[in-house]
């Protein structure tokens, strides 16, 4: 079964209605974006996160102190790697990993594979700011990826999400402007894509 993320959440409303949907991981971003939150903030939301649902760290080049910080303080499950970080920076860091790759070519599938990390997101290129862009990219150069490691992402929404899952089969699947009305979370569109997500699991 594909599990779900949200990620960008900021708002106790938008945490519950996602795990009332039946979410399996949440995203909380600590990198410059319209979504970023302080420690403290993410800290506080996490009270209203069951243990069965994973909680990520988004960062973009931060330093290990700081994601170590972060990572003890949430508490965090998963640290997401969304900058330059080498393969072995994230070993050294040591703690349960997501690399985050921005895909145009079947290039860039081939330099994620160069990465030894618990699993790779994939993701359209990103605009103003690292990821979270709303564009999709071609799927199908996914096709000869293991797919128990791929988080799918980029310009998904509850309308295209089953035929995401369909063609992809990816381990997990990503959302945060795709769930968001004039740049805020949407707890219909949220309950929406998980709906949705969850669905076309079934067929």
């Amino acid at each position: 079964m594909t599990l779900v993320k949200v990620c960008g959440l900021k708002e106790v409303e938008h945490v519950e209605a996602a795990v009332a949907a039946g979410v399996d991981w949440i995203g909380f971003v600590f990198a410059p974006s319209k979504r970023e939150i302080t420690i403290e903030q993410a800290a506080a939301l996490a009270q209203h996160i069951p243990s069965s649902v994973k909680k990520v760290g988004v960062f973009v080049n931060a330093t290990p102190q700081f994601i170590k910080e972060v990572y003890d303080r949430v508490p965090l499950d998963y640290v997401q790697y969304h900058g330059d970080e080498s393969n072995e920076d994230i070993a050294d860091i040591g703690l349960p990993s997501i690399k985050a790759f921005s895909i145009r070519t079947k290039e860039d599938v081939e330099r994620a594979a160069s990465y030894d990390v618990d699993y790779y997101l994939f993701d359209a290129p990103g605009t103003d700011f690292r990821g979270g862009s709303g564009h999709r990219f071609d799927w199908s150069l996914l096709q000869d990826f293991p797919k128990n490691q791929i988080i799918l992402a980029g310009g998904l929404h509850p309308a295209n999400i089953a035929d995401a899952i369909q063609l992809v089969q990816p381990f997990a699947v990503d959302v945060s402007s795709g769930v968001e009305q004039n740049g805020r979370k949407d707890t219909t569109l949220i309950t929406s894509f998980l709906q949705a997500a969850k669905g076309a699991n079934t067929l």
